[in-house]
Parts: C-alpha cells; structure tokens; sequence
C-alpha cells in the first residue's frame, strides 16, 4: 500500500502515481474500466485520494464528477485512508437485542473514534454494519477476517490487544 506522506504532492506527483499508471496499463482506458481499475487502484493505494481519481478520470476520458459519482457510490471505494484492521460492529436484529450498541460503544471509548472513522495511527477503523451473519453468535464483530462472537463490553480490551501488537 503505498501512502502519500509529501507535504508539496506536486513535487513527487510523478512517484506517487507511477502505480496507478501501470495499473492503468492493463486496461483498453475505456469508461467501462472505472470500476475494475478503482478496484485495483485502492488495493494498490488503500483508499483513492482525489489526485488518483483525477489521473484515473483523464487516462478514461471521462469527467472527474463521474469517477466521484462512482466511488461514492459504491460502500466498497473509501475516500480516506483506512486502517491496518477494519473492525465491523453487527448491529443486526439478533445483535441488537444482545447488546452489539454496547459492544460498539466500548470499542468507541477504547479507541477514541466514532463509528465510520479511523485512529490517527491508521491502526483501526471502525464501522456498524447491518448484518455479519453469525447471528447464533450475537453480539458479534469482525477484525479484518476474524469472527469474535457472544462478546461483552468487558472483552473488548483484550481483543484490540491482540491486534495492536506490533
């Protein structure tokens, strides 16, 4: 993942997107490209920042507002950088009634982030969602691929700690 940590982007605008550019290699620049080549743009970058969109919208042709469109579109795009563990918060029926407010509250208050944002330290982000489908172990969430079910407010702790190693 590659992040841009430049003050002036101008400077090494070049640098920062010699990926995308050879990303961009791999299609026929055509607009039917947006979706596949924002894919792989974000796997490549970890969110799309606006200067990627506007290389991505004048290498298809297309206008700046359209790629935009898209990307905020779509839940799977992120217009900001994302954490090295993404956590999702089940708030779905079987979560609710078992506490899974509670469980994102706590990760709230441990992480000092609001559902939808990410650490300063780009370690975590956290997100509510619908539905995990693990209702037989509600409350649940999600860290990355990882499944933690039949939580309490009072595990929490202990579980980020397992992925704040490092």
């Amino acid at each position: 993942m590659t992040t841009c940590q430049c003050g002036d982007l101008e400077e090494n605008k070049e640098k920062y997107l010699a990926p995308l550019k050879e990303i961009l290699e791999n299609y026929d620049q055509k607009e039917e490209d947006l979706i596949p080549v924002l894919q792989d743009a974000q796997e490549e970058y970890g969110y799309l920042p606006k200067v990627v969109l506007r290389e991505i919208a004048d290498s298809l042709d297309i206008f700046f507002s359209d790629v935009y469109g898209v990307t905020t579109f779509y839940s799977q795009f992120h217009l900001e950088p994302r954490g090295e563990n993404v956590i999702k918060v089940c708030l779905g029926t079987a979560c609710h009634v078992r506490g899974g407010a509670r469980i994102l509250e706590r990760l709230q208050d441990e992480l000092g982030i609001a559902d939808g944002e990410t650490t300063e330290d780009l370690k975590f982000t956290l997100e509510s969602v619908a539905c995990i489908g693990a209702c037989g172990l509600a409350p649940v969430m999600m860290i990355n691929d990882d499944t933690h079910g039949l939580l309490t407010p009072g595990e929490v702790p202990k579980i980020l700690d397992q992925y704040n190693q490092g």
